[in-house]
């Protein structure tokens, strides 16, 4: 059986119909897959259902974690239907916009979601992606009139984006609670909001999975420009973030992505949180066997940053490749891991946020793995607590995180450099840490002679207390 590739950086595939098939979806976990991203835009719950039971078969058979990251719509406004296929919008041309359901034409259309009451006179409405720009000239009731700034081409349910209004709508939709409701009950890893704007929407969201009965985490989401203004307040009551670079570029000038993205992440890697990089990544190979050199350079910048993932949309979810580019991202990372020092010993920058006592220790266990060049960090947790903080110091030493949760497990999986070992039996301490050390053995994780420094609460059920280091040498 072919090796697992064991990249730092993680690499999350959209599944799709390209994709969907048990051989395919196989051979992309073989190929670098670390998470598989189930978009609730498209599909059935049948068909996600499929998908998860597939990827925990696949994480069963391989012997590797999978981790599930269910992605939620959100409030995305649309417009409504039209009495062509296409119409064409003339710049200059005078345009109404309503919230009533009519059918639009060439001189109205209506947009979906009740958003007219929050659009002002003077503010942008952006169509199919900024392709078509409207500014409003007069506003009256529930109609809009816009001249048409940017003309082209329109066509029914084209996403509308108002980067200058101050929407009302909640983050969480009626659909999105019932697809929240289904991801819950079959056990996904990871929710992520779309369109989040506050702090208050993870809240939101965050209080349905906890009525629930549930602790799932959640990413936000950030592709409005209100995120970017309360991003320091959404990181703090997120568990992890992603940079949705496609909405988000056409809510902002698209310029100013490449430095919101350098800040978000470096933002992330501060608070120990896993911070994602998606869209349009290797977006050619849609219908192209390779990567263009810029696309090359925006994988490897994204792991040069110190992303914990890199993110493929459309190329494995529906373009013709989905393997091909699996595999151009997974070389990608691993020649920038292997030649660049740039992602590595990050802990010097948390000389003044370490106060307790386990994350003291856990920064000292990653400062002597590079002084001893130690070939692995071995932690053992039962909340998952530790693999962020260690993660967060981007050690060189490989990273695995021994726990009897098979769901923290999962969880971790998203996070850099994180490998975890599930291990339920119930011994003393210094028969689990033989134990620990024959499987990383017959794993081939370690070798004879290979220094490793093991981390751990004492007593071992002691939840999110790591009070215990241990430096060992393979002898056997």
């Amino acid at each position: 059986m072919k090796q697992v590739v064991n990249n730092r950086t993680k690499i999350i595939a959209t599944i799709g119909p390209s994709s969907s098939d048990y051989q395919v979806l196989r051979e992309m976990v073989i190929t670098g897959v670390d998470v598989v991203r189930l978009n609730f835009s498209h599909g059935s719950h049948k068909d996600h259902k499929k998908v998860i039971s597939n990827v925990r078969k696949i994480s069963d058979e391989l012997g590797v974690p999978i981790t599930i990251l269910q992605d939620l719509q959100g409030p995305k406004i649309r417009v409504g239907k039209l009495d062509k296929e296409q119409i064409v919008l003339k710049d200059g041309n005078t345009l109404s916009v309503t919230s009533k359901n009519i059918i639009g034409n060439q001189n109205s259309i209506c947009i979906d979601n009740n958003v007219i009451g929050d659009i002002n006179i003077g503010e942008k409405i952006l169509i199919d992606d900024g392709k078509i720009e409207l500014k409003v000239v007069s506003k009256e009731d529930k109609q809009l009139e816009a001249t048409v700034v940017r003309g082209g081409i329109l066509l029914e349910r084209k996403g509308v984006n108002l980067p200058e209004s101050d929407i009302k709508l909640s983050s969480v939709t009626e659909k999105d609670i019932k697809d929240l409701n289904f991801g819950l009950k079959n056990d996904v890893d990871w929710i992520a909001l779309s369109f989040v704007r506050s702090a208050k929407d993870i809240l939101e969201l965050k209080n349905l999975i906890k009525d629930n009965g549930y602790k799932t985490k959640v990413i936000a989401k950030i592709e409005k420009p209100q995120a970017i203004k309360n991003i320091d307040d959404i990181i703090t009551e997120s568990d992890g973030l992603m940079v949705a670079r496609g909405d988000l570029g056409v809510e902002v000038p698209m310029e100013t992505v490449p430095i919101i993205q350098k800040k978000i992440v470096d933002k992330c890697n501060l608070a120990c949180k896993p911070v994602i990089i998606a869209t349009q990544m290797l977006e050619s190979m849609i219908t192209s066997k390779t990567p263009t050199r810029a696309e090359s350079n925006d994988v490897a910048n994204a792991v040069l940053d110190g992303t914990d993932a890199v993110m493929l949309s459309a190329e494995s979810a529906t373009g013709k490749y989905p393997l091909l580019a699996v595999e151009s991202m997974s070389r990608i990372i691993n020649s920038v891991e292997k030649t660049s020092n740039m992602i590595y010993y990050k802990f010097e920058k948390f000389k003044k946020l370490r106060n307790k006592l386990s994350e003291s220790l856990i920064t000292t266990a990653c400062r002597l793995s590079k002084q001893i060049n130690a070939k692995a960090i071995v932690t053992m947790t039962k909340s998952g607590y530790s693999a962020y903080r260690v993660s967060g110091s981007r050690p060189k030493a490989r990273i695995y995180i021994v726990t009897n949760e098979k769901k923290i497990g999962n969880e971790v999986n998203l996070v850099w450099g994180i490998r975890s070992i599930y291990y339920n039996k119930t011994e003393n301490i210094d028969s689990t840490l033989e134990n620990i050390e024959k499987i990383l053995l017959e794993n081939k994780h370690l070798d004879k002679g290979d220094k490793y420094i093991i981390t751990s609460s004492m007593p071992t059920h002691w939840k999110g207390h790591t009070n215990m280091m241990k430096l060992n040498v393979v002898n056997s």
